[in-house]
């Protein structure tokens, strides 16, 4: 006969839905194998190591499939089902396949990128870092409890700051890994005692939970949780890059191998803008009054400073164009920031998150198919200026109508219809929240990030300065310009596909 201290330990005892939790788990079991056959693969058979990376991640992805039939949750309280610590969902799977197949397509540049930089890039760790952060940035979404989003966020962020300086005896590398440790290290710090406080006046870590007991805190505990909403936002601000935590950026994306800037410009702002939404929308909605001009304000900031910020630097001849889509992702942010301010004030709050939710869609594909557009050219021109890349259609035509094609859809231009599509949805989710100053902030920001879009292309389109002749492209970065540009011309010609992602299932 059991006692009931036994019986209360075997109630404990819960299922897990590996189905549900494959996807971050297989990503995660394929890093560590590619670390230890690391230690027994010669060297001249290393880049076996990136297929089997750009295989685990491919199978990750199409893992995502399974699970359209329902919603899943494992991890649960016991006596509570509601309060679970992880939740494949509609929104969950869409995040997850943001990030997968965009570390999918940064592995692809990176296969190219470690051949021709093999002396300095550790193949062995670079691909174990690279499915590590995957790995936890597919696990934030699913999170549904505070302590493991933070542990999430950190298992996305630790090996990043990694992959930025692992160039070996690249100073540059290494400053910039350096100011992105230090500045997320802080931002992190400010997000726990954020935390600490919410869990202080709540008693529970779960999301679920949190709604429900914030609304009817004590009078006295009122202030800590409000300071601790605000704290909270602090360290997902950091992976948006939302002003003023945008200051490691441009230094950062310049620095790092390129394959890496592309995986940060795309997964880490995928993380960042997920932590949002749940400690947001989902955690504390009853504090939207704190949360929602917060955002708002960072919105308008972070577009103007973002979109400006790129626009002084044009003058520049030796001006980059990593520096330039560096600038370019920080206002892309605060595009992506209004309609999760909006969800502050909007009647139906699931329709304002579903809007960043298809612009960060729209987003990835374009911005990655972009970078594989600048990791070609700087395999000819190794400081990789804006100016490299005059003539570009002299010298290889395909390539200079994707990039412009690309460079059309970020700027909101037709025949880029999908990125005029997403942008006029951010804009009506403003709108209809009432925040018609940001609506106008927008409006005028994208004017602004016209010019430097629109020079940049024709440049494309000029006459060379120098050799026109065509080089062939390695096949992981053709078929990574190829899957980009595919989809973005899909998307152009159908863009209400995007509408299926405003239903994101989060209530």
């Amino acid at each position: 006969m059991s006692s009931p201290a036994q019986t209360q330990a075997v109630n404990l005892v819960q299922d897990v839905d590996w189905l549900a939790v494959a996807p971050p788990t297989l990503a995660a079991v394929v890093a560590l194998a590619v670390l230890v056959a690391d230690l027994f693969v010669p060297d001249a058979k290393k880049a076996v190591l990136g297929w089997i990376s750009v295989a685990g991640l491919a199978v990750s992805t199409a893992l995502l499939l399974p699970l359209l039939d329902g919603d899943r949750s494992t991890f649960c309280l016991t006596g509570d089902p509601g309060a679970c610590s992880y939740t494949a969902d509609r929104f969950t799977l869409v995040v997850q396949f943001l990030v997968l197949a965009g570390a999918l397509l940064a592995a692809l540049l990176s296969v190219t990128a470690l051949k021709d930089e093999r002396k300095a890039l550790p193949e062995g760790e670079f691909w174990f870092l690279l499915l590590s952060s995957a790995a936890g940035a597919a696990l934030l979404p699913a999170s549904r409890d505070l302590a493991t989003l933070i542990v999430a966020l950190e298992v996305a962020s630790l090996p990043a700051f990694a992959l930025v300086g692992l160039r070996h005896g690249d100073r540059r590398s290494s400053e910039a890994a350096l100011k992105f440790f230090l500045s997320s290290v802080t931002a992190t710090a400010v997000s726990l005692m954020g935390v600490s406080f919410v869990y202080a006046t709540t008693g529970t870590l779960y999301l679920t939970q949190i709604a429900e007991r914030i609304q009817d805190v004590d009078g006295q505990l009122h202030t800590l949780a409000r300071t601790g909403v605000v704290l909270a936002l602090v360290g997902f601000a950091f992976k948006t890059a939302a002003v003023p935590f945008h200051f490691w950026v441009p230094d950062t994306y310049v620095g790092a191998p390129l394959p890496v800037a592309a995986y940060l410009s795309v997964v880490g702002k995928a993380v960042g803008f997920t932590g949002l939404i749940l400690v947001t929308v989902v955690a504390l909605p009853s504090y939207g009054d704190v949360w929602g001009p917060a955002l708002a304000v960072l919105a308008a900031l972070t577009m103007t400073v973002g979109n400006v910020g790129a626009l002084r630097q044009q003058g520049t001849r030796a001006y980059s164009a990593v520096r330039l889509l560096a600038w370019s992702s920080v206002g892309q942010a605060g595009y992506l920031l209004v309609p999760v301010a909006a969800a502050a004030y909007a009647d139906d709050a699931e329709q304002a998150v579903g809007s960043t939710v298809a612009y960060a869609l729209m987003y990835g594909a374009v911005n990655l198919g972009a970078f594989a557009v600048a990791a070609l050219v700087g395999r000819r021109h190794t400081l990789n200026r804006v100016a490299d890349y005059r003539g570009l259609y002299a010298q290889n035509p395909v390539t200079a109508l994707v990039l412009a094609f690309f460079l059309l859809c970020l700027a909101g231009l037709p025949p880029g219809v999908i990125g005029l599509f997403a942008k006029v949805t951010v804009f009506s989710a403003a709108v209809d929240a009432g925040l018609g100053w940001l609506a106008v902030v927008m409006a005028v920001n994208v004017v602004i990030a016209l010019v430097y879009y629109l020079k940049w292309t024709g440049l494309l389109f000029r006459a060379p300065e120098g050799d026109a002749a065509r080089h062939p492209a390695p096949a992981p970065l053709t078929a990574a310009i190829a899957v980009t540009a595919v989809i973005a011309v899909v998307l152009s010609g159908a863009p209400q596909m995007v509408l299926r992602f405003t239903d994101t299932g989060l209530f």
